[in-house]
């Protein structure tokens, strides 16, 4: 791994906030803040690893095995009937790329996500320390993709992104929660960063974790073709 030595940590079983009767066991690994650090997270991510703040992290639950890497490779990527009604829904939009930084603008479309998604989640009521320890790293090569309405340059969304060696990965969208009911921009921030990792010559755009049983997870193997890490090995589902 050359320079990549994380320090693990793993934390003590909690409850799942994606299955229900669910333990849930999570494997931390902090990077130091280094020239290596984006090295370290493309092979980490290589791994099954995900970005939190400073910290990448994986699940590590002695009895279950749901939550499996999911990743689109860009350049094998086809959009489905789905995707392009989403395309064309939202091809209006201008998008800006934006360095990784908390603005009053930004933090209020995040908190207006955060209170009609999670409303009963501990991530409500949002704040700006939250966000920050949530989104923002260190060491990490993060852009914020930021979704404008043409006619008055109101922000609707923002695709926080992560650039490794070879890969994009997905770490978290939010989003205007009435702007979205209508346009599936969730959807189409996953589909902006598959072409601009084309674009840039990119393999990957990793999405994080899929469960089969969850609802909220489904979205993400409309996305074909898709790799799941199962063993250990990436192997491709079309």
């Amino acid at each position: 791994m050359n320079d990549c030595r994380p320090i693990f940590l793993k934390t003590e079983p909690h409850v799942c906030s994606y299955l229900p009767g669910q333990r849930s066991t999570m494997l931390f690994a902090l990077l130091e803040d280094s020239e290596d650090s984006n090295l370290c997270y493309n092979i980490l991510s290589e791994l099954g690893f995900r970005r939190s703040g400073d910290y990448l992290y994986a699940p590590d639950c002695n009895t279950c095995r749901a939550c499996i890497p999911i990743r689109i490779r860009a350049a094998d990527f086809r959009p489905r009937r789905l995707h392009k009604r989403v395309l064309r829904s939202n091809q209006f939009l201008k998008v800006r790329e934006e360095d990784a930084r908390m603005t009053p603008e930004v933090l209020a479309v995040y908190q207006d996500y955060i209170a009609a998604r999670h409303a009963d989640s501990n991530m409500n009521p949002a704040s700006g320390e939250q966000f920050n320890n949530f989104l923002l790293s260190n060491w990490s090569d993060t852009r914020f993709l930021e979704f404008r309405l043409p006619t008055n340059n109101r922000l609707v969304g923002v695709a926080v992104t992560d650039r490794t060696e070879n890969s994009l990965s997905a770490v978290y969208t939010f989003f205007d929660p009435a702007y979205s009911a209508k346009n599936s921009l969730g959807t189409y921030a996953i589909l902006y960063q598959i072409k601009l990792a084309r674009n840039e010559g990119l393999d990957y755009v990793y999405l994080g974790y899929w469960i089969r049983d969850c609802n909220k997870m489904s979205y993400k193997s409309r996305f074909r073709p898709y790799q799941l890490l199962l063993n250990k090995r990436w192997v491709e589902f079309q």
